[in-house]
Order: structure tokens, then C-alpha cells, then sequence
């Protein structure tokens, strides 16, 4: 592939996920950019077992960029790393065509493990800011992973998984398109768990309130009972 058309599909890639970006000449400062052409150089060389020259262009690309992708690591089209600080991808790592990840993704493997050992992200999909995918499993087409998740588990494709460990709290929702970079109105588990019991201890408070209010009723008409039962007696002893 030819600069000038790595170039242009870096630079359709970017325009289309990112609106900051206003010529192709400014594609050439994105980390991004650099970081994927140093991985094609380095991935090359990998397949053809020449290993150290891989690694040697690999950390190179990753000492000026902060993203670390290792040669080994199977990566498709419309690839795209917003910011990119602090990303870092394995070796057995499988991308699909057209996945987005954000400054300070992770996708790792367990450290325990020989193989394939780094996770698979299906096409579309979207791995917010800091969030960790750790293992080797597969991530759905059309996903996406909440900011700060750490997912250590199977995700099934057209899923929001959000929280630590990651829950998946969207399944079988329409395609996200690849226009939608929307990684903050995810939904909240944990708030949304707050929120039902605050319902529940609200419900709870005011059915105490009522029976408080039915043993008081109680205690008055037993009490009443009781006087009548009184007078009752002294009216037939006098009799």
C-alpha cells in the first residue's frame, strides 16, 4: 500500500469519527496515524518470523506515540484510535473492520495463559476511554464498552457492557452505527440499583408509617372495648 493512499484512508477513517480534524495534511500528526503505519511495517516483518525487527519498529513507534501494539497482533480495516495515549494491544488480539478505541484501552490477556490468549473485538465495535479487555474471549459485533469497564467475560454482539467487572446492560439493541461515538450517555447499573432501592426503602418507610398507624387504631378501639367491659361489669355487680 502506497503512502499516499494510506494516507487518504487514514484521513476518510479520522473525518468520519473524529470533526476536529480539518485537512488531510493534519492526519499525518495524529498518533493514530503513525502508530498503524509503524504496526503494517512492523506486522509484515512479524509474518515473515523476522520477530526482532518487528519489536524494534513496534517500541520505536511506541516510545513517540504512548500506543503499543504488538506485531503479532491481527488487525482490519477502519482501524481507529482516538487520542491514543496508553493503548495497548497483545499479540493474539483479533480487531475486526471499523472498531474504535479511546486513550487508555487495554486489550490483555490474563498473563496465565499460552495461545491465543487476547481477546477478538467484532466489527463496530467501541472500547471507551480506560476501559480493559482482558482475556481471550470474543466482543460482539456493534458492542461497546463503557469507559473504565474492565470486561473479563464473553460479550454477545449488539451489547453495552459498562461497571467492574463489566455487566452487560444493553443486549440485542439496534446496530450501532458508525457515526455514534457517544461513549458518555451509556446506561449506570450501579445507579440505576441505587434508584430501585431507594424506591424500595421508600415503599418500606411508608408501609411502616401505615401499620404504626393501624396498631395505634388497634390499641384505641381495644382500649375502648376494655372501659365499656369495665362498666359493664360494675353496672351487673351493683345489680
Amino acid at each position: 500500500m502506497g503512502l499516499f493512499r494510506e494516507l487518504r484512508e487514514e484521513y476518510e477513517v479520522i473525518k468520519e469519527r473524529d470533526p476536529s480534524v480539518k485537512s488531510m495534511m493534519e492526519v499525518l500528526l495524529y498518533p493514530t496515524f503513525k502508530a498503524m503505519h509503524s504496526y503494517r511495517r512492523a506486522h509484515r516483518h512479524y509474518l515473515k518470523g523476522h520477530y526482532f525487527l518487528a519489536r524494534l519498529i513496534s517500541q520505536r513507534a511506541a516510545r513517540k506515540t504512548g500506543i503499543e501494539i504488538h506485531p503479532g497482533a491481527t488487525i482490519g480495516k477502519g482501524f481507529f484510535i482516538d487520542h491514543g495515549s496508553g493503548v495497548i494491544i497483545g499479540e493474539t488480539a483479533i480487531v475486526g473492520d471499523n472498531v474504535t478505541l479511546y486513550q487508555g484501552v487495554t486489550l490483555g490477556g490474563t498473563g496465565k495463559e499460552t495461545g491465543k490468549r487476547h481477546p477478538t473485538l467484532g466489527d463496530n465495535v467501541m472500547v471507551s476511554a480506560g476501559a480493559k479487555v482482558i482475556g481471550s474471549f470474543t466482543v460482539g459485533d456493534n458492542s461497546k464498552i463503557g469507559a473504565g469497564s474492565v470486561v473479563i467475560e464473553e460479550v454477545p454482539p449488539n451489547c453495552t457492557v459498562v461497571g467492574v467487572p463489566g455487566r452487560v446492560v444493553k443486549r440485542n439493541n439496534l446496530k450501532v452505527p458508525q457515526s455514534d461515538m457517544d461513549q458518555v450517555h451509556l446506561p449506570d447499573p450501579v445507579k440505576e440499583d441505587i434508584m430501585v432501592l431507594q424506591q424500595e426503602n421508600s415503599e418500606l418507610v411508608n408501609r411502616v408509617l401505615q401499620l404504626e398507624q393501624e396498631l395505634k387504631s388497634l390499641k384505641k378501639n381495644f382500649g375502648f372495648r376494655n372501659e365499656n367491659s369495665a362498666a359493664e361489669k360494675e353496672r351487673i355487680t351493683t345489680l
